[in-house]
């Protein structure tokens, strides 16, 4: 009982001061779920629903990266470099999946 106590305060905090931050985990958790569940049901609107949270996601983080203040560590910028390429590489390969699902249609 005490592990899911300390997980729900967890939650609790995180939402409450990062909420770009858990929209986007939550986004990204729920992307993971839908695509897994494409796997095992082949039908496109979970495909669909999982690629549309990627791309909101992958774009939120990229917004919200721009938008924050520039460090002075070499440290913070190494960080905000990968998480901007993670957005981006997760931004392409969700939009090849939709270029994928149009060209089969």
């Amino acid at each position: 009982m005490r592990t899911w106590n300390f997980w729900l305060n967890s939650l609790i905090l995180s939402s409450q001061y990062h909420p770009p931050r858990f929209v986007e985990l939550l986004m990204l958790t729920l992307a993971i779920a839908m695509l897994t569940i494409s796997i095992i049901v082949p039908d496109k609107p979970y495909i669909i629903l999982g690629l549309s949270f990627v791309v909101g996601a992958s774009t939120s983080i990229l917004v919200r990266e721009a938008m924050s203040p520039n460090g002075h560590s070499h440290t913070f910028l190494n960080q905000k470099r990968i998480t901007q390429l993670t957005a981006l590489l997760l931004l392409g390969i969700s939009i090849y999946g939709f270029a994928d699902l149009i060209h089969t249609l």
